[in-house]
């Protein structure tokens, strides 16, 4: 039971399509907009959790190193965006992390956890300018804590879904996991 609702819970994630994606700060809160962000939106939702797969695969200290170079990362390109400092490519870079991401899971691509951090680093840059880009009226701080929370929480689903699964043959899920990814990124980029 409990692994069918980890392999379903992804799934339903990126299946949905509230009426509206971002909450409004004024109503709900920065924090709650801030939250909201990265959890409706399938191109982060699906390299999240992808980062979380590729951390399992990876093994020892990776497992909660590269997920925090994500979130770190992510949060200085929220300051950056904010601060008003240009990134080109923001929306391309998101899309091409869920492909590249989705395919080091596929892959089961192996190198040092301090290049894998790097590798998702430079991604979670995009990410954090993206949601900066996107703050509206909220409070920057409560707004950084809010999708700073739900990205961690996101990395924690494919962690778990990754740990579940274990070795073995669970390794082979969690890599057609990541191709899944990677082909749901291509779509997002050329079919949507």
């Amino acid at each position: 039971m409990k692994k069918t609702l980890f392999l379903t819970l992804p799934l339903a994630l990126t299946a949905t399509t509230p009426a509206f994606a971002h909450l409004n700060p004024a109503e709900h809160g920065s924090f709650a907009a801030g939250f909201s962000h990265p959890m409706f939106g399938a191109d982060h939702i699906l390299a999240m959790v992808a980062v979380g797969l590729w951390a399992v695969l990876l093994g020892g200290r990776a497992l909660w190193m590269v997920p925090a170079a994500f979130v770190g990362t992510m949060m200085a390109g929220f300051l950056l965006a904010i601060a008003g400092a240009p990134l080109p490519f923001v929306e391309p870079t998101i899309l091409a992390s869920v492909v590249a991401i989705g395919l080091f899971a596929a892959m089961a691509i192996r190198v040092p956890t301090p290049l894998a951090m790097l590798m998702v680093g430079f991604f979670a840059l995009f990410h954090g300018h993206a949601h900066g880009g996107e703050m509206g009226a909220a409070t920057a701080a409560s707004y950084l804590l809010g999708f700073a929370v739900a990205t961690a929480l996101l990395h924690a689903i494919g962690l778990a879904l990754g740990m579940l699964l274990g070795a073995g043959r669970g390794r082979l899920i969690i890599r057609a996991a990541g191709a899944g990814t990677a082909f749901a990124g291509l779509w997002l980029a050329f079919g949507a």
